[in-house]
């Protein structure tokens, strides 16, 4: 029976300031692993101009994935229009997507008028949390990595717009709050085959939220 020893960086607590080390982690193990795509989820534009500045010349193609229009605000987009056209301009490819795990269901579930969870909300939930099955009896469920949702939701966004193929293995990047402190290697699906989603590698995560 084979088996590859690889690092797993933790850091101490989540959020901002894991930002710079996570992207420098996740261009080493694209490289690493030749994976020709970095998917990361930016708000504001500043991860995805870090995320830039650490592909270049690597030969990686970048795509940053961005909060839907209206997320925060009805008709706003909060990344940076001109962050966003110095990006493109660089080749780097932005896709803004609604959020697959939530979308619609979310204006239900948060309805006074109608309320109650959603499915695809119990999925948004379950992916922040792992059955841990060697022990079960001590460990029914563990938080693991917020970050870990939002790596997924955006490889499914970029997915379902062409962004990336289904067939090769992405670096993805999410964070817990702001900035990137989650790096993973999935096997893309597009969101109406979820269950071939495939998460192969968890390479950085925070050891606290």
């Amino acid at each position: 029976m084979g088996y590859t020893v690889k690092k797993i960086w933790y850091f101490d607590n989540p959020g901002e300031e894991n930002t710079s080390d996570a992207l420098n982690i996740a261009v080493e193990r694209a490289i690493d692993l030749g994976i020709r795509y970095l998917v990361v989820a930016s708000t504001s534009g500043k991860t995805a101009t870090i995320a830039a500045e650490r592909v270049k010349r690597t030969g990686i193609s970048l795509i940053i994935v961005t909060h839907a229009v209206g997320f925060s605000s009805p008709g706003v987009w909060e990344f940076d229009a001109s962050v966003a056209d110095a990006l493109r301009a660089e080749g780097v490819k932005i896709v803004t997507g609604t959020h697959v795990l939530s979308g619609l269901e979310r204006a239900f579930s948060s309805s006074p008028k109608v309320g109650g969870g959603s499915r695809s909300e119990a999925v948004s939930e379950s992916l922040r949390r792992i059955i841990a099955v060697g022990l079960k009896f001590a460990i029914e469920c563990v938080l693991i990595a917020v970050g870990l949702k939002f790596a997924i939701e955006c490889v499914l966004i970029a997915a379902d717009q062409g962004a990336v193929p289904v067939l090769e293995e992405v670096v993805a990047v999410g964070g817990t709050a702001n900035g990137a402190d989650t790096v993973c290697v999935i096997r893309p699906s597009h969101t109406n085959r979820l269950f071939e989603l495939q998460v192969r590698e968890i390479v950085a995560m925070p050891r606290e939220r």
